[in-house]
């Protein structure tokens, strides 16, 4: 009693206790935010992202884009669609690193800029949604892992190159006019489609392009070749923050009509795809987490603990949760199984209302239904309430005893 009356009274923890528990957090965020900031500060100079010729790193293409502007050819770096199809022409060459990216709408709109630009157009490991709309008649599927293919073809750059490393994707067509080159399993990996006046080159896989790949075999000579077939390369890097993309049926619907898109329309592609993976891995972490390890199992204690040191722990608690209802569950359930030897009740029926309140309303002549109320009346609503439950828990109790 004395533990959970003691426990009950015990101060709320202070700002000052607070500030102690969570400055330690606080400052490790404060330095892992400062530190991300100088690293991204430090290295925002050279670094843009995959197939960015911005990019020095591994996965960046600046090499390929310093050897081209060494052999004259300008090297112009766009986002947006708008940007790309302003630019280019009979003397450009437009580079496509993302074609998967663009949206249907994105895909005309391209497809319809080169084809009368007669210009040369070169799109990096377009999948079957986007070749089917930017190069009409030809069909994509997967080629398997990159790795080392010899041109088996009449196209000149492919032949003073050699080997290539391609994969990812390779292309059928059956236009006689188009050339493939560097095949997997008889289909070629990188693909030359005569369009109007202009071409388009379809290439399985970037990785040719790629900074740490570049030196490898005759991937150099090829990129070369083909993207420096122009005096000028507009290389363009689809960005989900392109506003031509967010409007799929042009602006108000294409046609002036209102647009009734939902909200779900509006999210751009993938997004909602990511978003259901996310999801599918939090119910998984909580299921594995959530797992049941098995029944409790007793141990001895390596030191012995005085009684009262554990009610007084239990007290602070129930106290530091406000767990009042637990408290006086323990306190109402330990009186029960002291007094119920004392008026003649067995130890199985002492926690039952109707066998324990009429044995000691006849010990004590008590008939009123204050016994009910204090032995299985409901949780007390505050503190006070709480340590006057306690008081008259152990009135009732010497009562007993003593009569």
């Amino acid at each position: 009693m004395t533990g959970v009356t003691a426990a009950s009274t015990s101060a709320a923890l202070t700002h000052h206790q607070i500030w102690v528990r969570i400055r330690g957090l606080l400052l490790a965020l404060l330095v892992l935010v400062a530190a991300g900031i100088a690293l991204a500060t430090i290295r925002s100079g050279d670094q843009h992202g995959r197939l960015d010729p911005r990019s020095a790193d591994r996965y960046g293409s600046r090499a390929v884009a310093e050897l081209l502007k060494e052999r004259g050819v300008s090297v112009h770096v766009v986002t947006t669609l708008d940007d790309a199809t302003a630019k280019v022409g009979p003397d450009t060459t437009l580079l496509v690193a993302s074609p998967n990216l663009l949206a249907p709408r994105q895909q005309s709109e391209l497809r319809a800029a080169t084809e009368s630009s007669a210009g040369r157009t070169i799109l990096l490991a377009a999948g079957p949604p986007s070749v089917r709309t930017l190069v009409p008649g030809v069909t994509a599927e997967s080629a398997g892992p990159v790795s080392p293919r010899a041109p088996e073809c009449s196209l000149p750059a492919a032949r003073s190159a050699g080997d290539v490393e391609t994969g990812g994707f390779r292309y059928a067509s059956a236009d006689p006019g188009t050339i493939g080159c560097f095949p997997s399993g008889g289909l070629p990996t990188v693909l030359l489609v005569e369009q109007g006046a202009g071409d388009t080159v379809l290439l399985g896989s970037p990785d040719l392009l790629l900074n740490d790949r570049l030196a490898i075999q005759g991937n150099a000579s090829l990129a070369l070749q083909l993207l420096g077939s122009r005096p000028h390369l507009i290389w363009y890097l689809p960005s989900l923050a392109d506003s031509s993309g967010a409007t799929e049926n042009g602006g108000t619907g294409g046609d002036g009509a209102p647009d009734n898109r939902s909200f779900a329309d509006l999210i751009p592609r993938g997004w909602l795809w990511g978003t259901l993976q996310l999801a599918l891995a939090a119910v998984l972490a909580a299921i594995w987490r959530g797992r049941r390890l098995g029944p409790l199992v007793s141990e001895r204690l390596p030191v012995a603990i005085r009684a009262s040191e554990s009610t007084e722990g239990r007290a602070r608690l129930y106290r530091k949760t406000n767990a009042r209802d637990r408290a006086a569950d323990s306190l109402r359930s330990a009186t029960r199984t002291r007094i119920a030897p004392l008026i003649g009740v067995s130890p199985r029926d002492a926690h039952s209302p109707s066998a324990l309140v009429p044995a000691v309303s006849a010990r004590l002549g008590n008939t009123d239904d204050s016994l009910q109320a204090l032995l299985f009346g409901p949780a007390p609503s505050d503190d006070a309430a709480l340590i006057h439950l306690a008081d008259q828990l152990d009135t009732l109790e010497s009562e007993v005893r003593t009569s």
